[in-house]
């Protein structure tokens, strides 16, 4: 966890572009609020693979969402029940779980039909609100920090200089 931390912290620190952390913790939020063992999340995994994003903010946003994903769990069956009971979708649901390519999806399953719809619909406004919170670091945060004279000093040392030629 400190390890994945660290990485976090290194990622909102380094030249990334905002976009590729946000989008990271977005897709993140699709993974922490399914269930876990879904081919739902392989696939936002290997989007998450494929797209150049941060991957340490990916897992870290994995985990703290997982653990939001809790909260949100009772939500995300409601929204799913609702979706599966609805008579005007029967007919999609039960041609889906009828396919064996698209049953492999669970739609039906409540939790994972809610938590996906949720995903997707706050998808663009994790994003943004993501993408704005990593500016804002950068810019008050992280500066703030740097003035620091403790860190100045480290900074200067030897250590931190060997230190970025070997982790970098």
């Amino acid at each position: 966890m400190l390890t994945f931390l660290a990485k976090l912290l290194s990622a909102l620190n380094s030249e990334a572009s905002p976009g590729q952390v946000a989008f990271a913790f977005a897709l993140a939020m699709i993974v922490g609020f399914t269930p876990f063992w879904s081919f739902i999340n392989l696939f936002v995994l290997l989007i998450a693979l494929l797209l150049r994003i941060n991957f340490s903010a990916f897992i870290f946003g994995v985990m703290v969402f997982s653990l939001v994903g809790y909260a949100v769990d009772p939500l995300s069956a409601r929204l799913g029940e609702t979706l599966l009971l609805n008579p005007d979708l029967r007919e999609t649901w039960t041609a889906m779980y009828q396919n064996e390519w698209l049953r492999i999806l669970a739609f039906n399953n409540t939790v994972t039909l809610g938590g996906l719809i949720i995903g997707l619909i706050a998808l663009i406004p994790v994003t943004v609100a993501s993408r704005l919170l990593v500016l804002q670091y950068r810019h008050r945060f992280m500066a703030w920090i740097n003035k620091l004279k403790v860190v100045q000093m480290l900074k200067a040392s030897k250590f931190y200089h060997l230190y970025n030629t070997f982790a970098g």
